[in-house]
């Protein structure tokens, strides 16, 4: 994948048909990205990106850590959908880096365009690394 230019999705922040926000790396950079065409008009996936402060892609990935081990769980039968960390209220350090990390997720004025294509991988979907796919961006 990385012959190809694909690079690594370590956190999804939000999934509608295809990721529209999380945490990637872009030129070898940690960056957010966002998208917001829901409905797909103009048929090319077009996200904004900035930067990634390292305090940030700390704080991510023991967020997305904390998620991804829910998630195992959940696939083993051991709890339900209720007892989602992001529901609030269910894991005090959840809610914490949740609240830690608004600032980093929003959208700067001035951001980059770039249109991205995604390749998924076998395994597990969410994993404590990253998710099943990479993006080239």
């Amino acid at each position: 994948m990385i012959a190809d230019g694909f690079e690594r999705v370590y956190v999804e922040l939000e999934w509608y048909d295809g990721p529209r926000a999380g945490l990637a790396v872009i030129g070898g950079q940690p960056h957010y990205f966002q998208n917001d065409d829901h409905d797909h008009r103009d048929g090319a996936e077009e996200y904004q990106v900035w930067t990634a402060s390292e305090a940030a892609v700390e704080l991510e990935g023991e967020l997305w850590a904390i998620c991804a081990r829910w998630d195992e769980r959940r696939e083993a039968g051991r709890v339900g959908p209720e007892s989602h960390p992001d529901h609030g209220g269910i894991d005090a350090r959840d809610d914490e880096l949740e609240l830690l990390l608004a600032r980093h997720r929003r959208v700067p004025d001035e951001v980059r365009r770039l249109v991205g294509e995604l390749r998924f991988v076998a395994g597990a979907r969410y994993r404590v690394e990253g998710l099943d796919y990479w993006s080239r961006l």
